[in-house]
């Protein structure tokens, strides 16, 4: 299934809200699974982030300023609290609470922010396998009527200098617990001049100087949550003491000109890390050529249609979480762009791939990318290593 396929079959029924955010999250899941399964065209990695993050991430708006004023939630003074340095691949904040939100501690780094993801009582997010549990939220469930509301949301906390706030398309400059801030409602589908659905929100706000943090908010309801409701967020996000984003590998080799870009802790790295944040895996990172711009940016790495221009992906996952079968102790590759590498007991599985982003990287170098591979102990953090270093050959 190509991308647009999967954007047409979220989007084209009329009238726009006809498609629940759980359809969206599951198509998005299908593809990266079919695409593990190796039935997807070699272009398909990195699905779950471009099905979910593209359809309804903000669309860089071409310098536009925002608009307009007003408050979102109770104006107070802005709080005290001091932001030490961010390096990249570093987490600064840890998860919190905040009104009928449970802010969960960051699983996504990269080199200009770092992701959460967001839960909120009563509503589930469906970042985790399914079961016919109707607690869980399935889509099996709701579909019959079970299951609560759905909410797919993110908290994105850019460096000082990494978020562009004039960027946001249709934004209106509003005042958020003392902070400065930016509100919009985002768009159906890829274009960024189709018409917004009002269920999905943006709402970024400086948490310190030049410095902001982003809240995107995919709802199955208009009015819940609201941007009032998500400027709560603004008031809980403090900072913590710097600790480095680990990742239970490292990696021997890499082609000439690549660096690394995005790490998943205990997930998937970037949108895919987020959109599957409670199936279990273990790590990841992607690397691109050139490395994308750290600065100017409205929304992460791969929220756009085609994802990061010229890279490749490492996932280190239990062999369960795939639809290939594992070979303990085996290296294959497969023709639609990725090897797998399995451990002697084949209970873990490394998969590089080149999700047809420009890398155009041969199976040769995927197969030499994955067996240079070194996986820890998947099941002890403490022998992790922090990601600035692992991903350096």
């Amino acid at each position: 299934m190509q991308l647009r396929e999967i954007v047409n079959a979220a989007t084209a029924d009329e009238p726009p809200l006809a498609h629940s955010v759980d359809d969206i999250v599951a198509a998005g899941r299908r593809a990266e699974r079919r695409r593990r399964a190796g039935f997807a065209s070699a272009g398909a990695a990195g699905l779950v982030a471009i099905a979910v993050g593209s359809v309804f991430a903000l669309s860089p708006g071409g310098g536009q300023t925002p608009t307009g004023t007003g408050v979102v939630g109770a104006a107070s003074k802005a709080t005290a609290a001091r932001w030490g340095a961010s390096e990249p691949f570093t987490f600064t904040f840890q998860g919190y609470d905040a009104g009928k939100f449970q802010v969960q501690d960051p699983i996504v780094a990269s080199t200009a922010y770092q992701i959460a993801s967001v839960y909120e009582t009563g509503r589930i997010t469906n970042d985790k396998p399914s079961s016919s549990d109707g607690a869980t939220g399935s889509i099996e469930d709701k579909k019959k009527g079970g299951g609560d509301p759905s909410l797919y949301a993110y908290l994105t906390v850019y460096r000082p200098g990494a978020f562009d706030p004039s960027g946001i398309k249709g934004g209106k400059a509003v005042t958020v617990s003392g902070h400065k801030a930016v509100q919009a409602t985002l768009p159906v589908g890829l274009d960024p001049e189709g018409s917004v659905d009002p269920r999905n929100k943006q709402l970024a706000w400086e948490y310190a100087d030049d410095a902001w943090a982003v809240v995107t908010s995919i709802s199955g309801d208009a009015d819940d949550p609201s941007f009032a409701d998500l400027g709560e967020l603004a008031t809980g996000l403090k900072p913590s003491t710097p600790r480095p984003a680990m990742v239970p590998f490292t990696v021997g080799y890499t082609p000439s000109g690549y660096q690394p870009v995005q790490s998943g802790t205990n997930a998937l790295p970037g949108l895919d890390g987020i959109a599957t944040a409670r199936e279990g895996d273990f790590g990841g990172a992607t690397f691109a050529r050139p490395a994308p711009a750290v600065t100017g940016l409205t929304a992460p790495f791969d929220s756009g249609e085609n994802g990061i221009k010229g890279s490749f992906h490492i996932f280190v996952t239990p062999s369960r979480n795939s639809n290939q079968q594992a070979q303990a102790g085996k290296t294959k590759c497969y023709a639609n762009g990725f090897c797998n590498v399995w451990s002697a007991d084949g209970e873990v599985q490394v998969q590089v791939s080149d999700p047809g982003t420009g890398a155009d990287l041969p199976e040769a170098e995927l197969k030499k990318i994955a067996q240079s591979v070194k996986v820890a102990d998947v099941t002890d953090e403490s022998t992790w290593t922090p990601a600035a270093k692992a991903l350096r050959p």
